[in-house]
């Protein structure tokens, strides 16, 4: 039975082509340009074969060579490489067109001798010279002069072996010799292995069964630590295979193999590289021969196939033989070699990108018994930098999944994950998870892992949160209701950052006020800001003006600060007229008049921001009234009407002095203005027909949108209130 890439089996199969064993006949290789090399193929092809290159071939390249002319591929690999040689260009059949040498048989010879009265005896013992072999070789192989007895053994097989005219039934005992001799000192450091191998072969073409001891060693001692399994050269793989192949020829009583030689024939073709090999010899030991291989021989493949061969998907097929064997994943990473194979799945999911099947391998290390003081999944992810490096990013990347699917829960069971497995998560990742929780509302445990990230940043694990994160996070404590916490997170910046805050803290701080309408700590809060060297933004002074709609409303606050806010050229937007128009809304006929001032102050800087021609996004406000300012505008009419029945306000004087501002304002969508503005505001912010929109464009629209949502929350939740 020959060695097959799908087992040891008669099977024709692709098999794996190495190299040609001598620079010599390198001009007689092509290699084919669209081949490229895998761990089953190197894509080299024998054109023009010849005996020379023939006799240089290695085990797996014969048998490639021949399923290539779809020849046999049984027997030995003697029997394998003649029967290659048999369709060489080089090989001749015999030719008598030329001088013909006249041969007189041995019969007609002796009839003419003895019709001269002459004749012929031999005495000899026919069996002298076998006999005298043998002797020879067991007088040599009792001394270990192996290549002296390989020279005389050599010689036996060619004049007396079954394939030669004399042939003679050699003794057993001539072959167990001298392969016992060639066994010692590891097969002379390889350098016996290739004259072993042909003894091996010629044993069994002989009947006979080599002993499990002698096969076994062979085997295991053709095998050095170089990649190919080569001694300095001598023996490696493809000797070892075709060892195997010629041991298990005999049909009456094969050799038995033992599970540690298959084991390090898995082990040397996996470092080799050829990954299918491995796997179809594995899958003869576990399910064809029904034995168990030790897990280090799993963890042998499984760190070829994503480290030297980079075939992770093939790990796959390891892992269903180690089920099959009855090993256990939950309890495999109690021992050192398990933790190899499960570190090795990691990597490999992380390369194929399955993220569930990365985090099943730990969860099945973090159940095994006996890792103390440490866990097994703790173990698994710091077993090397690659494995470090596959669960840092398979965490990673399944946070950021948990927070596009707003799965806090998760996101915080994963980060905590990633601490307990010794695995440092970045910057991103933390601010990720904090600004998740933050959102859904939960503002306790956003502080607690800000607290976390705060400590973890002062015993040098992990990087300084920014600033930023604090706002987010003292924001939801201010959504929240929970004042302690609020204070506690600015005690933390201010310890951390040495800062009282930035310009987003005290807009922060502004929206509790204004919840509340204490317009004057608004006040007080923009004047220190101002004092502090701190510019106050259009959404501090629209989250003050936010103030004025609480109960009572208070829309002469409102227009003062947007006349401050032009002062000191802050240019307000729509939503801080929006707000200002929401706090007219107070039933007077002074907040009547001052929205109607606020409206032509509206349309105006809608006209002067047209006409100035602005193209730069960083110079452009968005003033244009949207629907909520036509609904404020409507009930504004109403309002006025109302007060115009009511005797409040003389109906000229409302015409003239009041309606044609808030009448300009509720019409705008239809007119010219608003389709020259609409066309300023497209070419500003490069904005595309929906159809045109590629998806990155969406969800960057999408995400501006909630920040500019978020930073209005509270005026645009005054001015929405008021219109209902």
């Amino acid at each position: 039975m020959s060695f097959q890439p799908n087992g040891v089996s008669s099977v024709r199969s692709h098999s794996v082509m190495r190299r040609v064993a001598s620079p010599e006949v390198e001009d007689d290789i092509t290699t084919p340009p669209t081949s490229a090399p895998t761990s089953t193929s190197t894509g080299i092809e024998m054109d023009h074969l010849t005996s020379d290159i023939v006799s240089k071939l290695r085990f797996r390249e014969v048998q490639r060579e021949l399923e290539r002319r779809e020849l046999d591929t049984s027997g030995t690999f003697t029997d394998m490489r003649t029967r290659l040689k048999e369709v060489t260009t080089d090989s001749t059949k015999g030719d008598s067109s030329g001088d013909a040498v006249r041969v007189i048989d041995g019969d007609v010879l002796n009839n003419a001798f003895k019709a001269k009265g002459i004749s012929f005896q031999d005495d000899s013992d026919p069996d002298f010279d076998f006999n005298m072999l043998c002797k020879e070789i067991y007088s040599l192989t009792e001394k270990v002069h192996w290549k002296s007895a390989s020279r005389k053994f050599k010689k036996l097989i060619k004049r007396f072996g079954h394939a030669s005219p004399e042939s003679r039934e050699i003794p057993e005992k001539v072959f167990t010799e001298v392969l016992t001799a060639y066994m010692q000192s590891r097969l002379h450091g390889a350098r016996a292995a290739e004259p072993a191998r042909r003894a091996m072969e010629e044993m069994v073409s002989n009947g006979y069964t080599v002993p499990a001891e002698i096969a076994n060693t062979c085997i295991k001692e053709s095998l050095g630590f170089e990649k190919d399994g080569t001694h300095e050269g001598f023996a490696g793989i493809d000797t070892a295979l075709a060892m195997l192949a010629a041991v298990e020829l005999s049909e009456e009583s094969p050799t038995p193999i033992f599970v540690d030689t298959y084991e390090k024939l898995i082990t040397t073709l996996a470092n080799e590289g050829s990954i299918d090999d491995a796997l179809q010899l594995l899958r003869e030991l576990v399910v064809e021969k029904a034995d168990t291989p030790s897990l280090r021989v799993f963890a042998d493949v499984a760190s070829a196939c994503v480290e030297g061969a980079n075939e992770p998907e093939k790990l796959m097929t390891g892992l269903a033989y180690i089920k099959a064997t009855g090993y256990e994943l939950d309890n495999i990473a109690s021992t050192v070699d398990g933790r190899g194979i499960l570190a090795a799945g990691v990597i490999a999911a992380e390369k194929i990108n399955n993220i569930g099947l990365g985090l099943r391998f730990l969860t099945a290390a973090s159940k095994a018994e006996g890792c103390e003081p440490d866990r097994g999944d703790t173990l698994v992810a710091n077993l090397s930098p690659a494995s470090q490096r596959a669960c840092t990013i398979i965490h990673r990347r399944a946070i950021l999944k948990a927070v596009e699917n707003s799965g806090w829960k998760l996101a915080v069971k994963l980060l905590e994950l990633m601490l307990e497995r010794g695995l440092t998560p970045s910057p991103s990742v933390w601010r990720n998870v904090v600004v998740l929780c933050a959102k859904e509302e939960k503002s306790r445990k956003a502080t607690a892992l800000l607290l976390d990230w705060i400590d973890l940043w002062k015993q040098g694990r992990a990087d300084k949160p920014p600033l930023r994160v604090f706002n987010t996070v003292v924001n939801a404590c201010e959504v929240c209701g929970e004042e302690e916490l609020t204070v506690k997170v600015l005690d933390s910046m201010q310890a951390t950052h040495e800062t009282q805050g930035n310009l987003i803290t005290f807009n922060i701080a502004l929206k509790r006020l204004a919840k509340n309408g204490n317009t004057m700590a608004c006040e007080g809060i923009i004047v220190g800001m101002l004092q502090g060297g701190i510019e106050p933004s259009v959404v501090t002074y629209t989250t003050a003006i936010a103030a004025c709609v609480a109960h009572p409303k208070q829309s002469g606050i409102a227009v003062e600060w947007i006349n401050r806010m032009k002062s000191r050229l802050v240019q307000p937007n729509v939503i801080t007229y929006n707000t200002a128009f929401a706090s007219c809304l107070d039933g007077t006929v002074e907040g009547t008049t001052r929205a109607s001032v606020l409206a032509a102050g509206m349309i105006a800087d809608v006209k002067t921001q047209v006409n100035s021609g602005i193209i730069d996004k960083g110079d452009y406000t968005n003033i244009i009234p949207n629907f909520y300012t036509r609904t404020l505008g409507k009930k504004l009419m109403k309002q006025l009407e109302d007060q115009i029945k009511a005797g409040d306000i003389e109906e000229d004087e409302a015409e003239a002095a009041v309606r044609v501002s808030l009448l300009e304002l509720v019409d705008y969508l239809k007119s010219d203005l608003a389709e020259l503005a609409g066309k300023q505001k497209s070419f500003v912010t490069n904005e595309k027909p929906e159809k045109e929109k590629v998806e990155e464009e969406v969800e960057t629209t999408i995400a501006e949108a909630a920040d500019e949502e978020l930073e209005y929350s509270i005026a645009i939740s005054t001015h929405r209130a008021a219109m209902v």
